[in-house]
């Protein structure tokens, strides 16, 4: 029998199941070293999810610690919106998928992972990506390094949300 070594599983299956501070929060604050972030805006950040579904799996997150999308302000609405494109537009281009799954859930009923700070999740999805390991195996096989996506990914946003010339970037 083959053996598939997925060592950072571990930090995950025997987390705390509720952190004692919200993980954007201290994410927001990280140094870019440790960071997942790929792109940090005027009030929304996107970050890449540290036990992601597939590689590429981004998630855009409002600064401001927040639970819902009625919580948001104006501003920070359409930043949510205009990110979440922006995202689609990065992995795109970066990584090609075949489809994609852009969704949130809010409260636990609905599956939310952090309960009390919105986020809009972006996973990347190919034909033929669903087998067998995560039923049998309880396991994900990713491809790609968080750090090595974070860094094929930072480019790709910088370029996409400058301003063009001439032009204020919202």
């Amino acid at each position: 029998m083959e053996r598939l070594w997925s060592p950072w599983r571990h930090a995950y299956v025997t987390r705390d199941a509720e952190p004692a501070d919200c993980v954007f929060c201290l994410a927001a604050g990280l140094p870019d070293a440790q960071s997942l972030v790929v792109h940090t805006g005027r009030t929304c950040f996107v970050i890449l999810n540290l036990y992601p579904y597939n590689g590429g799996h981004l998630m855009v997150v409002p600064t401001r610690h927040v639970a819902t999308l009625t919580g948001l302000r104006d501003d920070e609405l359409v930043e949510v919106a205009r990110l979440t494109r922006i995202a689609e537009m990065a992995l795109d281009e970066t990584y090609h998928p075949q489809g994609m799954n852009v969704g949130l859930n809010l409260g636990r009923p609905a599956g939310a992972g952090v309960v009390d700070h919105v986020h809009v999740h972006l996973v990347p999805r190919w034909n033929g990506d669903t087998n067998f390991m995560p039923v049998v195996g309880n396991v994900r096989v990713l491809p790609e390094d968080l750090h090595t996506t974070a860094a094929r990914l930072r480019p790709v946003f910088a370029r996409l949300t400058a301003p063009a010339s001439g032009e204020m970037n919202s």
